[in-house]
């Protein structure tokens, strides 16, 4: 039998490279069982978004009900239950004075939304601010206004010409931090009246590398951009619900944000769905008379009843079941990896936070497009278990279901990797 190529064009993958696309029959739990019986544990937790496990019963039994009823309606004009319980949870779950709730379809937009808020926000109160800050290596998605916001890199550099201008900071390195607030403190003084916002991934950037900093670190750029009345925008589309170790990351900063961007674990990974939440300043700056000063924002399934539903039964899950402990329990288990993974003479910066943990392969070029991530990659799947190297960075961020023996299996799996690289090396230097 004779199979036609597939006309699918998959994300992030070089189709010039052969790359082999395997085909998932179903999942459950931690686990992804393919076409030909493979059972593969999902430590990536499908691209960060599953978080209680695929398949989870509760989602999918609430979704099952809903499709009976709403599957779609048009948001502008109309609304229905799930998207208002919803709304009210999020607002309690949230940090403290962000009481507005706008739905998009995911974390692109959900970061777009948030961008437009904050330049609109200025625009509709006469105030002439159009400045956005970031930091250097963060990645806020693939969209133009996304793009711009995120530092340069493999990811955006062929669009480089077409993204608006935004003032990067140094990434505030462990030890260096100093630098950073430095060129914040010297860039405010400058043109702290010019900057509408900052946005930040909060604790951890993750498609940058799985880089981390401090709390303290955050409270201190998040005080002085304060100072000089810019608004903080938190992108938690990766680190909210539970990754870092609390809901939201911005909690450990002791960090209320203006704008929030929410999506990936919003509605446990079942289906797609983004929000962005804002201040009732914000809010209050497109509430008018005049039509024209409204929110000029949209996409077709905003508020989608299925989604809504999925992330009510995600929350639910949140509310009724030991998830922080699960958590807790994925942290210790990292700790103790991290002090067998850090007698390794061929990785280094050892890292775990929450449910996430990451080293770096030695490597002279490294970044997102090292020559080690293939090899890592096609390894470690060999062995069943999905682990996507963000170039020379190995990292596991797993569903909070994943069990003891699970994450064994994983860390064994990293092992017999590098061992495998090693190996190569050797012989290429013999």
């Amino acid at each position: 039998m004779i199979h036609k190529p597939s006309p699918i064009w998959h994300p992030f993958t070089q189709h010039g490279l052969m790359q082999e696309i395997l085909p998932v029959e179903r999942a459950e739990g931690a686990y992804l069982y393919t076409n030909d019986g493979r059972r593969i544990i999902d430590a990536i937790s499908s691209w960060w978004v599953v978080t209680h496990g695929h398949c989870h019963p509760k989602i999918v039994m609430g979704v099952r009900e809903q499709a009976r009823k709403l599957d779609q309606v048009i948001f502008a004009g109309f609304t229905h239950e799930p998207a208002e319980r919803l709304a009210e949870k999020l607002v309690c779950h949230a940090p403290e004075g962000l009481s507005r709730v706008f739905y998009s379809d995911s974390g692109s937009t959900a970061v777009e939304v948030a961008l437009k808020m904050a330049i609109g926000y200025f625009a509709q109160t006469g105030q002439a601010r159009r400045k956005i800050l970031a930091l250097e290596g963060g990645y806020h998605g693939d969209t133009f206004g996304a793009m711009s916001a995120g530092g340069r890199s493999a990811y955006n550099a062929l669009y480089e010409p077409y993204l608006f201008e935004v003032t990067h900071l140094p990434f505030p390195e462990s030890g260096q931090e100093e630098w950073t607030f430095s060129a914040l403190e010297k860039l405010l003084k400058q043109s702290g009246d010019d900057i509408a916002a900052f946005i930040f991934e909060p604790l951890v950037q993750g498609a940058g590398g799985m880089r981390f900093y401090s709390a303290e670190v955050l409270a201190q750029m998040a005080k002085m951009c304060r100072a000089h009345g810019i608004l903080l925008i938190a992108d938690e589309v990766m680190t909210g619900f539970g990754r870092t170790g609390t809901l939201f990351a911005c909690e450990q900063a002791g960090l209320a944000p203006d704008l929030l961007c929410l999506s990936k674990g919003l509605t446990g990974g079942f289906l797609p769905m983004g929000a962005t939440l804002a201040t009732e300043a914000i809010y209050r700056a497109f509430y008018h008379k005049d039509r024209a000063k409204m929110f000029f924002h949209s996409t077709s399934f905003t508020g989608n009843p299925l989604s809504c539903v999925a992330a009510l039964a995600s929350l639910t899950i949140w509310e009724q079941e030991p998830v922080m402990e699960r958590i807790a329990a994925i942290n210790q288990t990292h700790r103790k990896a991290a002090a067998h993974f850090g007698g390794r003479e061929d990785v280094e910066n050892v890292r775990f936070l929450g449910s996430i943990f990451a080293l770096d392969v030695r490597d002279e070029g490294g970044g997102y497009l090292s020559d080690l991530q293939p090899f890592l990659y096609q390894t470690m799947l060999s062995r069943n278990v999905l682990l996507r190297p963000l170039g020379n960075s190995v990292y596991i961020l797993p569903p909070y279901c994943v069990t003891q023996r699970d994450l064994d299996t994983i860390y064994e799996c990293i092992d017999f990797a590098l061992d495998r690289l090693r190996d190569e090396r050797q012989k290429q230097v013999a």
